[in-house]
């Protein structure tokens, strides 16, 4: 797994943090310090864990801080679901919100860029390739050997995938060793993997509103996101590049996603029963709507614009696939993991509840000798998005995790 990185920067467009004001309400506005560039990985080619090949495979990349000359001051984020390598920082002085998790990465923050020299890099099949500061590989791109988009020709990738590209960038800039792999969601997924791949590389494993594997629930609302997206004509298998494209299926597949992400805490004090228009009664007729009605329509309608509908069922399946070590045990997979273990759950999460994943994660992982820390202080009312929202509540724990 041979790569090549290039620089670049890419400017405009939706980043990290503005999407998710779009999609999330209010959030941080202070950035880090400076402004961050975007750049490429390559590898000429990729086998996939199923045996597939990916030519000509092209994840983006950001770093904050500087890589020392031991090279072993770096920590690695791995992003969620619906997000990118856009974890702090702008792209120009003007973008009208941070990376996701500014508010712990930076000088003297929790991940301090003054110590420690920060990656995060787009997935392959990254949910948003029509997104300028995304680059990722996946169903949307050129196949080489036909010269059109490989639909669902591309291969069925894993999490484990993603960690093996991620790996290859690692490889390509010399780094032997991980301070941390940290990541929220579908990046805790990859940061259980990290630990269990590579346990003499990686020092520490921080997740964040995830669990060690998909259970038959969680399968199950992943089924759910897909299906409108199947049940649209549009996406004729598929088979859409240069036709018209599954925009209706894709928005309703973002609008179960968003309302999952949140708790109904947070509807009731954002929402209520409000209208969405004056003097339109939804009782009245049936295009009346409510408020809450209206807003998931806007804010999926936002997203499914810079998404692709292939890249979303890819993403689903490399969840719903998902145990840690990639085999068949989640036993074998989790005595894998050596590092100690920082695990930070949302108390009200729908998508990931703390009582079906990280709370007897704490235990297994404990009976097996490693050494694991536990906090809930990242919950408000935004269930499963505290974790990217409120992560500065766990600044403090995160801090001395990375310390000791």
């Amino acid at each position: 797994m041979h790569g090549v990185v290039r620089g670049s920067i890419w400017s405009g467009c939706l980043g990290g943090l503005a999407m998710a004001a779009c999609l999330f309400g209010a959030l941080p506005a202070l950035a880090l310090d400076g402004i961050v560039e975007k750049k490429v990985f390559e590898m000429p080619s990729y086998t996939t864990t199923g045996g597939g090949t990916i030519k000509n495979v092209r994840i983006g990349w950001e770093s904050y801080g500087k890589l020392n000359d031991a090279k072993d001051n770096v920590i690695l984020i791995t992003h969620f679901f619906s997000g990118n390598s856009h974890a702090a920082g702008k792209y120009k002085a003007d973008d009208a919100a941070p990376g996701y998790w500014d508010s712990i990465i930076g000088p003297g923050k929790p991940l301090d860029t003054d110590k420690y020299f920060i990656i995060s890099s787009d997935t392959l099949v990254n949910l948003s390739p029509k997104d300028p500061n995304v680059v990722t590989t996946g169903p949307a791109s050129i196949n080489p050997d036909t010269g059109k988009p490989y639909g669902m020709s591309f291969p069925v990738v894993t999490i484990q995938d993603f960690v093996n590209v991620q790996k290859a960038l690692i490889d390509s800039l010399g780094i032997k060793t991980l301070q941390a792999v940290m990541g929220g969601s579908m990046g805790s997924l990859q940061a259980f993997e990290w630990g269990a791949d590579h346990p003499e590389m990686v020092k520490r494993v921080i997740a964040a509103i995830g669990g060690p594997e998909a259970d038959p629930f969680l399968i199950g609302w992943l089924n759910l996101w897909a299906a409108p997206i199947k049940l649209d004509p549009n996406w004729n298998n598929g088979d859409y590049y240069g036709k018209a494209e599954p925009k209706a299926g894709l928005t309703e597949a973002l609008k179960l996603v968003t309302l999952q992400a949140r708790h109904w805490k947070w509807a009731d004090a954002a929402f209520g029963r409000k209208w969405a228009e004056d003097g339109k009664d939804p009782k009245a007729a049936m295009g009346n709507q409510y408020a809450i009605e209206a807003w998931l329509d806007k804010a999926a309608a936002g997203r499914a614009a810079v998404s692709d509908a292939n890249h979303f069922l890819y993403l689903v399946k490399a969840n719903q696939t998902f145990v840690t070590g990639n085999g068949g045990s989640l036993e074998d997979g989790l005595a894998k993991i050596k590092a100690p273990v920082l695990l930070i759950p949302s108390a009200d999460d729908l998508v990931f509840p703390p009582d079906r994943n990280m709370r007897p994660l704490k235990d297994r992982l404990e009976k097996q000798g490693n050494k694991v820390e536990y906090t809930e202080s990242i919950t408000s009312t935004l269930g499963h998005l505290d974790g990217v929202v409120n992560i500065g509540k766990a600044g403090d724990t995160i801090a001395q995790f990375l310390a000791k």
